[in-house]
């Protein structure tokens, strides 16, 4: 089987900034308990004139434009998300309509912060089995339409964007720059981030979350590395997904990735969910942080319990 790679990355945020300063404004909380619990100084939040699809149509279009492709050369499009609205069309339907290509197989994956990762490993699948040839693989949210904003626990943590990769087929003989992806859940603790009601709600329980990923994911972290045949301090950069920054960086010193670059987009961004990994790993690419060729970690975690994660080669 053919191997795959990721040929160019892109990546949205809306113009609104909303800082620190404006949420002590609308809930009781300060700029310094957000930064010291979290790490989060500002996030981008759309307009209710900017939906889901326009943010991944935005990012996807970057992608291509990078990849030097048109829209018509993708046969198939996923859009990690769990912020749609409607249930059909999909968010890839409407992203494809956007681009006005002319027939791709389009599917949303809906794993909430890992989606991005599950996303690019089901990418990388359909080109090995054969059943694509090149892939515009997307994670977008606009988690400020599911946030609470009186709820302070949450609402200091969210922002809205998305990002985007091209994927395609290798040439043959060329080395895959798409790694094996390790994945699991852990279904007993799904309800530890959840999205649910009507209308639906952000809501999690924050201590449990932050103790599975202290204890759990460094080992499944360092595991995903094995898979692709590279030890940690092998890795140019690690994006692991934008949650907290209070998470992040003692993850990666547990990982053992003392000579990565690591994202720390958290701090500008927020939690944009399945947006988190391909908007980190984007401006690091846009910012020349990690080269081409370079071996990056990409691991996504939180909703559903679900973790995805696979080494990349920088496009």
């Amino acid at each position: 089987m053919i191997g795959s790679r990721i040929a160019a990355v892109g990546h949205y945020q809306p113009a609104r900034v909303l800082t620190n300063e404006d949420l002590a404004g609308m809930v009781d909380t300060s700029d310094a308990w957000i930064t010291s619990r979290v790490g989060i100084r500002t996030r981008h939040v759309a307009g209710p004139d900017e939906p889901v699809d326009e943010l991944a149509a935005h990012a996807a279009a970057k992608a291509l434009a990078a990849a030097g492709r048109t829209p018509a050369e993708i046969d198939m499009v996923l859009v990690a998300t769990s912020t749609a609205i409607d249930r059909s069309p999909n968010m890839a339907a409407r992203v494809a309509a956007r681009l006005g290509m002319p027939g791709p197989a389009v599917m949303d994956i809906n794993v909430v912060c890992a989606g991005f990762t599950h996303a690019l490993a089901t990418a990388d699948h359909a080109v090995r089995a054969g059943g694509a040839s090149r892939v515009l693989v997307v994670g977008a949210d606009k988690m400020t339409d599911v946030t609470d904003w009186t709820d302070r626990s949450t609402c200091v943590l969210v922002g809205d964007g998305a990002g985007a990769a091209v994927v395609e087929a290798c040439a043959p003989g060329q080395e895959p720059g798409i790694g094996p992806v390790l994945w699991g859940s852990v279904p007993e603790m799904g309800r530890a981030v959840r999205i649910e009601g009507t209308p639906p709600r952000f809501a999690q329980e924050g201590q449990s979350v932050y103790r599975w990923a202290a204890t759990q994911l460094p080992v499944v972290a360092r595991q995903a590395c094995e898979k692709s045949g590279l030890a940690p301090e092998d890795l140019a950069g690690v994006v692991l997904h934008q949650a907290n920054l209070r998470i992040i960086e003692p993850l990666a010193r547990r990982i053992g990735a003392v000579n990565a670059v690591v994202a720390r987009d958290v701090v500008e961004s927020g939690n944009t969910s399945a947006a988190s990994i391909p908007l980190a790993f984007s401006k690091l690419v846009e910012q020349g942080a990690v080269s081409t060729g370079q071996p990056v970690l990409l691991f996504g975690f939180g909703g559903n319990l679900s973790y995805a994660g696979q080494v990349v080669r920088c496009p």
